[in-house]
């Protein structure tokens, strides 16, 4: 069943910023970009590396241990070594609560 979980405030991540978050067993990485905020998996889907500390530059994220290219809007994958998108996860915003749709 899907839930609605609230994982940060809107305060905590702001435009630029990224945090990461823990959500029934599962890294998260949220990203705000231009004032609007994306969840993907933390884990890469090649090696598992940490998303989070990747390089970011508009909406494609560069994982940082072997270059793979996600966009973080939809964890879809552009460039290899990886070839499988990264799970993505829907964001609401409640007054000043983010939350995410997790499984």
């Amino acid at each position: 069943m899907t839930e609605r979980i609230k994982v940060a405030t809107a305060d905590q991540i702001g435009p630029g910023q990224r945090k990461l978050v823990k959500v029934k067993g599962k890294e998260i990485a949220l990203f705000n970009l231009d004032g609007s905020i994306y969840a993907i998996s933390n884990s890469c889907p090649h090696s598992t590396g940490p998303l989070i500390k990747g390089r970011l530059f508009k909406d494609r994220l560069t994982c940082p241990w072997h270059g793979s290219e996600f966009d973080i809007r939809n964890g879809q994958c552009y460039s290899g070594p990886a070839t499988k998108n990264v799970p993505s996860y829907p964001v609401h915003l409640e007054g000043d609560a983010v939350l995410i749709e997790v499984s």
